[in-house]
């Protein structure tokens, strides 16, 4: 499995696809599904949808699904000498901004690369050196010499722009990546696909790449109304604090299995987050003493996923947030450790295989 899980965390790693312009990687994860006879569709909204028919019509109808999008930027404004100005889409760290390698899409689909500048630090005043420019001060250095051949490449105002996109393994089965958030959600889907193709569950399962979770969270949300799930499962990173500067902030270890979230919120505009249905928080613990998965559990504010919006879907969707951990979330370089991500899909397997319709769901 491992072998396998570095090929999809390698190829997503490697695709562009900020929020709402997940093309590229929808249609990559639809090939995927596809390859491996799954029905699949890409919605109205795009997220990329794969059905896998339960044996049972009267079981429970499961969405396990990952978001697909990354953060990043958009052209705001473009200099008449050919230096680009950003806008910000999703929660960008600032400070690891300046000299940082991205890449600005064009109208055709192609990527040109470009850097973002930093001022040469011999003539930058000491009162400036411990300074972290907003990034509305900051400009996107492709090359160019003037407004017009910016133009000319098929860039203008609202063209995506995302870290350069990057995979390089490290120790053992470790590895940097580019948006790992999502990308080990997405590779741990695809992995299950491979599972399930020829194992079929009593319950209907669909596998979703959910798109804009990093603009609004609700793309999942438009996910679910096609599918109309009794219950869901968002995968997710979880933000890992085993580095010197995290020390005491949390449990969450990169090395030591899955995680679940049993608190996530947001206070900033959203007001959103999860507390998981109990009984899935019961039956995620069977699955891992079943499997002697061990996993981690997580609680904290300022982070959530799309699984927000989902689970108050219909007449509500009972709801669990699972995930891997992942170090330096949202940085142009994130850190994973693909063994997590193999025993996460193993756990939900699993869980998803000791599902049916006499399945203790009461609170």
């Amino acid at each position: 499995m491992i072998s396998r899980i570095e090929k999809y965390l390698e190829d997503t790693a490697m695709i562009p696809a900020l929020a709402g312009h997940e093309q590229k990687l929808a249609a990559y994860m639809k090939r995927e599904f596809e390859s491996l006879g799954l029905k699949t569709e890409i919605d109205v909204f795009g997220n990329c949808i794969a059905k896998i028919k339960g044996t049972d019509q009267e079981a429970q109808v499961i969405m396990v699904f990952a978001h697909m999008d990354s953060i990043g930027f958009l052209v705001r404004y473009i200099e008449d000498d050919g230096f680009i100005r950003v806008e910000r889409l999703g929660g960008i760290p600032e400070k690891v901004l300046p000299s940082t390698q991205v890449q600005v899409q064009c109208r055709d689909g192609s990527m040109v690369d470009g850097v973002i500048g930093v001022k040469a630090h011999h003539i930058t005043p000491p009162e400036e050196k411990y300074v972290v420019d907003k990034y509305m001060k900051l400009f996107v250095d492709i090359g160019a010499t003037s407004k017009q051949q910016v133009l000319n490449l098929g860039i203008d105002i609202g063209s995506p722009i995302v870290y350069k996109p990057k995979f390089q393994k490290l120790q053992g089965t470790r590895a940097i990546l580019s948006a790992a958030d999502n990308r080990g959600g997405c590779t741990a889907v695809l992995e299950l696909a491979n599972v399930l193709k020829d194992n079929p569950q009593k319950c209907s399962i669909y596998l979703v790449g959910s798109v804009q979770e990093e603009y609004n969270l609700r793309g999942a949300m438009m996910a679910a109304r096609t599918v109309k799930p009794d219950i869901a499962v968002s995968i997710d990173v979880a933000a890992a604090s085993d580095t010197p500067d995290l020390k005491g902030f949390g449990d969450v270890k990169c090395g030591l299995g899955p995680t679940m979230s049993m608190y996530n919120f947001h206070g900033r505009g959203t007001l959103n987050g999860t507390i998981p249905h109990p009984a899935m928080v019961r039956l995620f613990e069977e699955a891992s003493k079943r499997t002697g998965i061990k996993f981690q559990r997580s609680a904290s504010i300022g982070c959530l996923t799309d699984l927000s919006y989902v689970q108050l879907e219909g007449k509500g969707v009972k709801c669990i947030d699972i995930g891997f951990p992942g170090r330096y979330t949202h940085s142009p370089c994130e850190f994973v450790d693909m063994e997590d991500i193999e025993k996460l899909s193993l756990w939900v397997f699993d869980f998803l295989k000791n599902v049916d319709k006499n399945t203790d769901f009461s609170r």
